[in-house]
């Protein structure tokens, strides 16, 4: 047998346990990289400008609110990272009363309901008709403890800018990072 014969038979079992092990390496990654199933709540509104008691939030408000809840769904479920969990079933108050963000506790219990892992809360803070900030938080259902912080602020805008905020900081801060 000569020396090129040999070295093809024993490299066989050798590359074959090796592909197995690469194969078993890939696997466990993937499994490993399972996306995170993720209940995205409506975007609620905090009114602290000066008109809040007299101009409450009005059709404009929802419809950009909806725009801005959209925005961050669309850019988690093409992230790949997360599978989106539907929350039409969440018939709790917070959830109805769009207080889910001082709800003080609630988020956890409401989001095992629904069979997520994580949650995310959208909040517009408006500040003055001109100047508002946005905070995306991800919470553990299972504790219930908020897991991560995403803030801007969005000054010398308008309430249709909300949804580029959220595009904004989806892009620049919450996806720009790989989890790990």
């Amino acid at each position: 047998m000569t020396a090129i014969h040999w070295i093809g038979r024993c490299s066989r079992p050798i590359l074959c346990t090796f592909t197995l092990l690469c194969a078993a390496a890939v696997s466990g990654r993937a499994h490993a990289e399972e996306p995170i199933k993720l209940a995205v709540f409506a975007f609620e509104l905090e009114d602290f400008s000066a008109a809040s008691g007299v101009l409450p939030p009005d059709a404009r408000d929802a419809t950009y609110l909806a725009e801005a809840t959209e925005e961050a769904k669309r850019r988690l479920s093409q992230s790949g990272r997360y599978t989106l969990v539907d929350t039409s079933g969440a018939h709790d108050e917070p959830v109805k009363s769009h207080t889910m963000h001082t709800c003080s506790g609630c988020v956890g219990p409401i989001t095992r309901k629904l069979g997520a892992d994580q949650a995310v809360i959208g909040t517009i803070t408006r500040i003055s008709r001109t100047e508002y900030t946005l905070l995306i938080q991800f919470f553990d259902a299972a504790s219930g403890e908020p897991v991560s912080n995403y803030f801007t602020g969005l000054r010398m805008g308008a309430d249709y800018a909300w949804p580029r905020g959220v595009t904004w900081l989806m892009k620049n801060r919450i996806l720009a990072k790989r989890r790990g």
